[in-house]
């Protein structure tokens, strides 16, 4: 049985894809805790500007945002080869695969550490490896509660999204489908986990701050959904190789045909 299953070529493909896009997505919950300066990454003078009454605003973001881009574009293919309910249904695995990690990641804190191992790396700058570990792995809760329900929300809006824009225009028009429906999801997302991590659940942020945060954050995010739009047509050209473009149209064609709203 579970030869027949990998012999076919469209279920080995799903597995792919949809191994990539949990992987990246849970790459990013991970990574997530640290920050960096954009301007810097690029080489440029560090921007510095105000926004909403907010002064000396920049580009600082999660370096979550690295690998998001993969997370885009396999959301849009699986969409566009197995419907919006394979979107769903990896969208809720991996959701409950990210909460599962930080659970780990909880009790793993809390085990005692072995008295060498606290200062074993002392002479690279880390006195106190617990301290260290929990605090890149200890993301408080605001933080976690927000990304899961940006995450989940932004990923079931891109899909329903890229599938209203797909029965307008059929296969035509790659890039307005998975273009304009990362657009729109990406910005409830930063809404929604800023909003949640930073106005909701602390006292110490304004409701200007995190506005403006988000218009930073989204600024970047529509940047490279409009950068990545290219390598969602050459991963298609991949899958249309790998199917064959009879298998690959018939797929499209079933997928767009599924009533998966109900």
């Amino acid at each position: 049985m579970i030869h027949s299953i990998l012999a076919d070529k469209a279920t080995r493909l799903y597995l792919v894809l949809g191994g990539f896009f949990v992987a990246n997505a849970l790459l990013a919950e991970m990574i997530g805790v640290k920050l960096f300066q954009l301007e810097t990454a690029l080489g440029i003078t560090k921007a510095d500007f105000t926004l909403l009454g907010q002064g000396h605003m920049s580009f600082v973001l999660s370096v979550g945002v690295l690998p998001w881009p993969i997370v885009f574009i396999m959301t849009d293919v699986i969409n566009d080869y197995y419907g919006v309910r394979g979107v769903r249904f990896l969208t809720v695995l991996t959701a409950a695969l990210i909460a599962f990690a930080f659970v780990v990641m909880y009790f793993a804190m809390g085990m005692p550490p072995a008295d060498f191992w606290l200062g074993m790396n002392a002479s690279a700058g880390v006195p106190d490896m617990q301290a260290a570990f929990a605090g890149v792995f200890g993301q408080g809760m605001n933080i976690i509660l927000g990304s899961l329900t940006a995450f989940i929300l932004g990923q079931l809006i891109d899909a329903l999204i890229f599938r209203r824009i797909k029965r307008l225009t059929g296969d035509k028009r790659i890039w307005l489908r998975a273009t304009g429906s990362t657009v729109i999801s990406q910005l409830i997302d930063s809404v929604v986990v800023t909003y949640v991590a930073f106005w909701i659940m602390r006292d110490d942020f304004s409701f200007a701050r995190c506005t403006a945060m988000v218009l930073t954050a989204y600024a970047y995010k529509l940047v490279v959904a409009l950068l990545a739009t290219p390598l969602v047509y050459l991963v298609h050209a991949g899958v249309e190789r790998y199917l064959g473009r009879e298998r690959a149209q018939a797929m499209r064609d079933a997928a767009l045909r599924m009533r998966d709203e109900q």
